[in-house]
């Protein structure tokens, strides 16, 4: 449930509607926006009788939000969420940032080597892989912590800030120490443990959808995120699973405008994973964007025929910076835009 306040209420009516709120057995949380703020009550599982908030001074409106998910819901908050994973790299507004780097770090001289790579493509962030979830137990797993040291190493050189996944609830807090953005892959999106845990670190977080999952399902998870307090999260198409061998999954480009229709959180997309091809990751990069991405999270390595993971749908460094000159060609096209990378370096603990 929404309470709209008047446009001219003050402080105190706006504390005595949380107050209310709270008698009811529930939390409010004031969201205040470009000409009102709006309270939303948080902590109920159904409809829940406002005629008791309505007749409070200063109320305009109680909106009854229908859906599942409340807090990730448009009715919750119809304008965008900016999300800032470091100085001027914002997902949601105009600029679409682009993030790049190898599936998994390996040694020094690949994650800072990879890491000049993409800054001078043009790329905006670095994705690295410390904690690697593999299909095979006998497959590379990461360097764990050694790895997420290496990406701090190439943050220091480099000034991108880093996108690197958590597997568990104890690595989470590790990675938090590290890491700019939290990325959840797919495997992990509905493990809803996991989840509560990232959303009280206070680190962004990249959320991926399942390879099952519907919208709803990935929208919910989202939820888990919000409701323990954290706004900063970022959704990502990365392909489901379908019945067609040709590609690795089928990317489902119709995923982004629909979620931008239902939430405000930015949707952006992953195009290799999406295909498993390195030479479908350029052009259906270009179609995320002309789909209104609001980001992309792309492969790239410096030796891709060497990669101990995802060699095959990882971009060759020249690929890479043709994908963000295309890019930006098509987001110039629809009144968007892709900043070079920033020289800054970010400050993230450890």
């Amino acid at each position: 449930m929404l309470v709209v306040m008047k446009t001219d209420a003050t402080d105190a009516q706006i504390a005595r509607v949380i107050e209310i709120i709270k008698a009811m057995g529930f939390e409010g949380r004031p969201m205040p926006g470009a000409q009102r703020t709006t309270v939303g009550l948080v902590g109920n599982d159904g409809r829940v009788d406002g005629s008791q908030i309505e007749s409070l001074d200063g109320v305009a409106e109680i909106i009854h939000v229908s859906r599942p998910y409340k807090q990730v819901s448009r009715e919750w908050r119809p304008e965008n969420t900016l999300v800032e994973i470091g100085p001027g790299v914002v997902f949601g507004g105009t600029d679409i940032p682009i993030i790049a780097g190898p599936c998994s770090v390996e040694n020094e001289k690949q994650i800072v080597l990879a890491a000049q790579q993409v800054k001078e493509a043009g790329a905006n962030a670095l994705r690295g892989g410390a904690f690697k979830p593999r299909s095979s137990p006998y497959s590379f797993q990461g360097l764990g912590k050694k790895g997420l040291e290496l990406l701090a190493l190439a943050r220091k050189e480099t000034g991108l800030p880093i996108v690197t996944e958590a597997l568990d609830e104890e690595g989470a807090h590790l990675v938090a120490e590290y890491a700019d953005c939290i990325q959840i892959g797919a495997r992990n999106m509905q493990n809803y443990a996991l989840l509560k845990t990232i959303g009280k670190l206070g680190r962004p977080v990249l959320l991926k959808r399942g390879m099952a999952a519907t919208i709803v399902d990935l929208l919910m998870s989202a939820e888990y995120l919000l409701a323990e307090g954290n706004m900063q999260v970022i959704l990502c198409e990365r392909g489901i699973r379908s019945f067609d061998p040709s590609t690795r999954n089928l990317f489902d480009l119709t995923a982004i405008p629909l979620v931008q229709k239902l939430s405000h959180l930015p949707m952006v997309a992953d195009p290799s994973h999406g295909t498993g091809l390195r030479d479908k990751v350029i052009p259906m990069g270009r179609a995320a964007i002309a789909a209104g991405a609001d980001g992309l999270l792309v492969e790239m390595h410096p030796n891709p025929e060497q990669a101990m993971s995802d060699g095959g749908q990882s971009l060759y460094p020249d690929q890479l910076a043709r994908l963000v000159r295309e890019a930006r060609t098509i987001a110039t096209a629809i009144g968007r835009s892709i900043s070079p990378s920033s020289g800054t370096a970010t400050a993230a603990n450890g």
